[in-house]
């Protein structure tokens, strides 16, 4: 399958093509999302010639069936009238028969109305005749159900999400403005990443005391409001994470529980996972509650080039039946990686040759296709993500000389040159090099790229060097074995297993400024295997252990097994889902220790600066007994800015794209102050002893935000 970016891409002529072609716009929405009012305002204004065709309208002002729509559609387009299909069309399987009407006279479009479920749910009060008869509790439970967005791969060639009113306005006046020869550029548009902002929306929502049960309490010593227990939270987390639950492409917010009613009343609720627990916290805002976004990074995905076919000019027929000879023999050994073939131009020889190929071989088309686009910004323009890039590199391993080379190392910038020095010097033809791609590099920071494989072809070229003169016995050895080396040095990467993230080999250099005896957190991530006695729980994302030297009764480390993130000054925002990943892990065991002790009080977080190298999640109690709890710096690096609570991380990286780091090493020197009552203490010994016995509540500032301080509810 061919998906197209932009138009952008396009050759030129290739636009010219284009014009005069109808349009087929999948509305996709819930009850109460505007569909249909969209389609009548657009249809109003418009010079171009559009049909509305409703299933619930479309047997003479009665509802009728799919075909008929379908029939209705094609009739239309034949016509030369461009249509709107006015149904749900909430999930790929229900739009399937629709997107195929695309082709040499149309191309298909889908406008996606995701809105918040109040407001669906408030304007499906007000309906009073509505088509479907979708009103009251049965449109509710429609906008409640779930949803699967469209992607560019069902066939699109234009995604516009709508996720407030203001997004629905733009879109208006895009199809309003088209004239009957218009067109507009392909890809995605307006697609947002919503879960963080899901989730810090509910936490947000969690202290409201005065809608809670008035039976519910917490200990007296933390504070007389009211707020959640770990539990609670845990369930929040996982309902924002279900991979597992979906396709490899597409990832479920699940959803939060309805409270039944009448629906002028109905009620988001998010229910406490503890069985003792029976509390119910009403959700005050709702902005994307239901919603999906892409998840094509849960999937490790290798985008390559046609090896050795451009500037070394091998002859494109053989070189595309290696290809496939070399795609179909990894077939096997991929597990749930893809491989994804990317060209730049739009009518592109060698993808319309690897496709034809491939489909008489009956190759999996979801783990290995077809892309259009620029192999360095396929996320940012066209969002698919990529973890591993291939480059057709030239043998010195250096910059420049035009084409792909050229391109991903400007885009990897300096970062990329220097991690590629560390690994290889040259590279013989038929052979690949991987590089781990530092976190400084804009290819991982704005395209989520971990890893570039540097490999080699064949070269047919008399003005380049190592020049075959036209011997094609041995120019197909070393492109096959260009090929091989390629896909072997993905899979050591991808290790075939179906983890979510990609995590690079063990064997990956030392980064030099860390030394030796700050490593060791590294290596129980990257080989908890060999760490049995040490590590509790161990998970594709993941590995606890307990701190070695604990600063309180319970203690722990939650690690992150991604290559790469050695402190947290490297999380970005493409580590979000990593980051809620940790906490929800640290939820649970904290929610654990609580279960065998209710006097426990917790906290989650980061050291801004740590002491050893591999991001680490804090879990400690904050009884603070400990014998090694000796000095300032210990007890200063909990209990001042520099210790940063996980929720305030999640959201800065949400927000601004990386987290704040109270980097001050005189906030480690600080006076020593009781974390509960402020009182200042001459040494360790006086604190200790005076917090073994201090009841006073914690202090505003860590009470203000709720989830930042976890303890039972009574």
């Amino acid at each position: 399958m061919e998906m197209d970016i932009d138009s952008s891409c396009k050759p030129k002529g290739e636009e010219d093509k284009e014009k005069g072609k109808a349009i087929v716009v999948l509305l996709v929405g819930a009850p109460g999302s505007g569909k249909s009012t969209f389609c009548q305002t657009v249809m109003r204004a418009s010079s171009r010639p559009w049909v509305r065709i409703c299933q619930d309208t479309i047997n003479d002002g009665k509802a009728g069936t799919k075909p008929q729509c379908l029939k209705s559609a094609a009739t239309s387009l034949k016509e030369g009238k461009s249509v709107f299909i006015d149904r749900c069309n909430l999930d790929s399987e229900q739009r399937e028969d629709f997107v195929k009407l695309g082709g040499p006279i149309a191309e298909v479009h889908a406008v996606v109305l995701d809105l918040p479920t109040k407001l669906c749910i408030s304007r499906i009060v007000k309906l009073t005749g509505h088509e479907g008869n979708q009103l009251g509790g049965k449109a509710a439970a429609v906008v409640n159900s779930s949803k699967e967005l469209p992607k560019l791969s069902e066939g699109f060639s234009r995604i516009t999400f709508c996720l407030n009113e203001t997004d629905v306005q733009a879109a208006l006046n895009t199809y309003t403005a088209l004239g009957p020869l218009d067109t507009l550029p392909h890809g995605c548009f307006g697609q947002k990443n919503p879960n963080v902002k899901t989730l810090l929306g509910i936490l947000k929502s969690l202290k409201r005391p005065h809608e809670t049960n008035s039976q519910d309490s917490v200990p007296s010593q933390l504070t007389k409001e009211k707020g959640p227990n770990a539990k609670t939270l845990l369930g929040i987390l996982k309902s924002l994470k279900r991979p597992h639950e979906t396709n490899s492409q597409d990832f479920v917010l699940s959803q939060l529980t309805k409270e039944k009613g009448p629906c002028s009343k109905t009620q988001e609720t998010v229910s406490s996972l503890s069985g003792a627990v029976s509390q119910k916290i009403r959700i005050s805002e709702d902005p994307v509650a239901g919603s999906i976004i892409q998840h094509d990074y849960d999937v490790p995905t290798l985008a390559f080039p046609s090896i050795s076919t451009a500037d070394f000019q091998f002859n494109l027929e053989k070189a595309t039946d290696i290809i496939v000879e070399k795609v179909e023999e990894f077939m096997d050994k991929l597990g749930n990686a893809r491989l994804v073939l990317v060209d730049l131009t739009q009518g592109s020889k060698i993808l319309a040759l690897v496709k034809a190929k491939a489909a008489q071989k009956n190759i999996d088309s979801k783990r290995f296709f077809t892309f259009v686009g620029d192999i360095t910004q396929l996320y940012s323009k066209g969002g698919f993500r990529c973890n591993v890039i291939a480059n057709a590199a030239n043998w010195r391993l250096k910059p420049g000389g035009g084409g792909v080379n050229a391109a991903i190392f400007n885009a990897g910038g300096p970062a990329l040159e220097a991690a590629t020095k560390n690994q290889a010097t040259f590279l013989p033809p038929g052979n690949a090099v991987v590089v781990p791609l530092p976190s400084t590099s804009p290819l991982y920071s704005r395209e989520g790229v971990t890893h570039i494989i540097h490999v080699l072809g064949p070269n047919m070229n008399p003005e380049r060097p190592n020049y075959l003169d036209d011997d094609y016995i041995k120019g197909c050895k070393i492109l096959r074995d260009a090929y091989l080396s390629l896909f072997e040095g993905f899979l050591s990467i991808a290790k075939t297993r179906s983890s979510r993230n990609i995590l690079s080999e063990p064997s990956v250099p030392m980064t030099k400024s860390w030394a030796p005896w700050v490593q060791s957190l590294y290596k129980i991530a990257m080989q908890p295997e060999k760490y049995k006695d040490e590590v509790l729980e161990a998970s594709d994302d993941v590995v606890v252990l307990n701190d070695k030297y604990p600063k309180a009764k319970r203690h722990l480390l939650v690690l992150a097994r991604f290559e790469g993130l050695d402190s947290l000054a490297d999380a970005r925002k493409e580590h979000l889902r990593l980051l809620l990943t940790m906490s929800e892990v640290g939820l649970k065991w904290a929610d654990k220790f609580l279960g065998e002790d209710a006097s426990l009080i917790f906290r989650l977080g980061y050291h801004s600066v740590p002491s050893l190298r591999q991001l680490h999640l804090h879990v400690i109690s904050q009884d603070f007994d400990s014998k090694h709890l000796k000095i300032k710096k210990h007890w200063n690096s909990f209990n001042t800015d520099f210790f940063r609570d996980s929720l305030d991380v999640i959201e800065e990286v949400s927000n601004h794209g990386k987290a704040t780091l109270q980097d001050d090493n005189r906030l480690l020197s600080m006076e020593l102050l009781c974390h509960r009552c402020r009182s200042a203490h001459p040494n360790m010994p006086r604190l200790k002893s005076h917090i073994s016995n201090c009841q006073a509540p914690f202090p505003d500032a860590l009470l203000q935000k709720n989830g930042r301080l976890i303890a039972r509810v009574k």
